[in-house]
């Protein structure tokens, strides 16, 4: 079976969390016998979108893994960046038909949360890697 190809767009707005997510994700890919091929850094969980479906277009990734970490202010705009990020993200998946996995942990915790959520990029990844091989065999008719 071909290697899975995997791209990664991942946040940098809290950084110190994401860093740990990324190598996360890195580490559980190859765990998994999956490569990641491209790496997309963008500034927040809001700009995901853009750079999935750049990814997307390109045509180079079997699916890509969102990490992100969206934490809770005084306002209620964590809930709005999370709630649109992890709807767009849905549909350039439907759109393209790849997988596009969601790593982003939030919104609604604080700090300490964020860092204790810091395996929703190994949980993003696990289902990417699935999701691929699922879709593979379905489409071979097994």
């Amino acid at each position: 079976m071909e290697k899975i190809k995997l791209g990664l767009v991942v946040s940098e707005f809290n950084r110190d969390i994401t860093y740990m997510m990324e190598i996360l994700a890195k580490e559980h890919a190859e765990f998994l016998g999956a490569e990641i091929s491209e790496i997309i850094r963008v500034p927040g969980a809001f700009d995901i979108p853009i750079a999935v479906k750049k990814m997307l277009e390109k045509g180079n990734v079997d699916a890509v893994v969102a990490i992100g970490c969206v934490i809770e202010g005084e306002t209620e705009h964590d809930e709005v960046v999370a709630q649109h990020a992890a709807r767009k993200i849905m549909d350039l998946s439907i759109e393209y038909g790849k997988p596009v996995t969601l790593g982003i942990s939030g919104p609604g915790m604080g700090r300490l949360a964020a860092h204790e959520r810091v395996d929703y990029a190994k949980r993003a990844v696990e289902a990417a890697v699935k999701l691929v091989r699922r879709l593979r065999e379905y489409e071979k008719g097994r």
